[in-house]
């Protein structure tokens, strides 16, 4: 059983009520194949207990085997700093079969954000200190592949072995780590680690 290092605080990305009694924290990359098939399975289960639950997403880009991995991370948290960071992250994942600089560009405009100060920010690395400290967290925490996702609890944050099922009911549990089976799209599912 691997221990999540960092707690959630109000520093992160958290959708859902505060008063939740369940959280589930997803260690994401938003190029990994896995990540975007678990990315409509997460909504529909906050969908089906939106009371009860609370989704928590940390950036965990795996830039090696992910070139735009990086770039959208940023983009996401230059959203997030003009309170988009939701949508923007949906965006990315829906149209991840695409995900480029001129995605990012078109979903800024899409979502009233300036495009020029996207580019700067890209540029300055503004936001790549958050996305940093989210993956060095994860790092901490054991995290060494996307997507891994974690119950929180009051008391702490944890994850356990894949050998528990995943959320489609399998107990197949794999994780992207950068490999070339990542690469290729071979046929995964996420799995739920609580």
């Amino acid at each position: 059983m691997a221990t999540l290092k960092v707690p959630v605080t109000q520093h992160d990305h958290i959708r859902g009520p505060v008063n939740a009694p369940v959280t589930l924290v997803e260690y994401g990359d938003y190029e990994c194949p896995y990540c975007g098939l678990a990315h409509p399975i997460v909504n529909a289960v906050r969908e089906r207990f939106p009371r009860q639950l609370r989704v928590v997403f940390r950036h965990f880009p795996l830039s090696q085997a992910h070139p735009h991995a990086e770039a959208a991370a940023e983009t996401a948290e230059f959203a997030g700093a003009h309170g988009r960071f939701w949508e923007m992250h949906d965006g990315i994942y829906e149209n991840q079969d695409q995900l480029g600089l001129p995605l990012l560009f078109a979903l800024a405009g899409t979502f009233g954000l300036s495009e020029s100060d996207l580019r700067n920010a890209l540029a300055s690395g503004e936001y790549a200190p958050k996305v940093r400290a989210d993956f060095l967290g994860g790092v901490r925490s054991g995290v060494n592949g996307t997507p891994l996702m974690a119950r929180a609890t009051t008391e702490r944050m944890s994850s356990t072995s894949s050998s528990r099922p995943s959320i489609c009911g399998s107990s197949a549990g794999r994780r992207c780590n950068g490999g070339p089976a990542c690469r290729t799209g071979a046929p995964r599912q996420a799995a739920l680690l609580i």
